[in-house]
């Protein structure tokens, strides 16, 4: 199977929403984030439910608990087995509309511009 390349959504100011979301985690979510991370990056297409999960209009969102807190991480692919995370957040039950519209924004300025609204990070 094919390794699926990971970007981060890149705002036109150079910022990177899911960075900042993760910075403001406590370690060990954050680290969970991260672990959810690699796992789509090995899997790409193939990650279903429990872990991930379609939402609408090709944007999926990760998916963990900790400390009975649910974590998503909303992405989307851009080609076969390129990947592109549009940002992370926490949620109740659904994942609210605005926040998937949020990232059809963001897919629609990366189809514009792959090089501008991305960033790769270190692996």
């Amino acid at each position: 199977m094919p390794y699926t390349e990971l970007y981060f959504f890149k705002n036109p100011d150079g910022s990177v929403p899911l960075l900042d979301w993760l910075d403001g985690l406590e370690q060990k979510a954050a680290t969970k984030c991260v672990q959810r991370l690699d796992l789509l990056t090995e899997l790409g297409h193939k990650l279903r439910r429990p872990i991930a999960d379609f939402l609408r209009d090709g944007i999926y969102e990760l998916r963990f608990r900790y400390q009975n807190v649910n974590y998503r991480i909303l992405y989307f692919f851009s080609g076969r087995n390129v990947v592109v995370v549009s940002h992370g957040i926490t949620k109740e039950k659904r994942v609210p509309p605005k926040e998937i519209n949020k990232a059809l924004e963001r897919k629609k300025m990366v189809e514009t511009d792959f090089n501008q609204h991305t960033f790769k990070p270190e692996e």
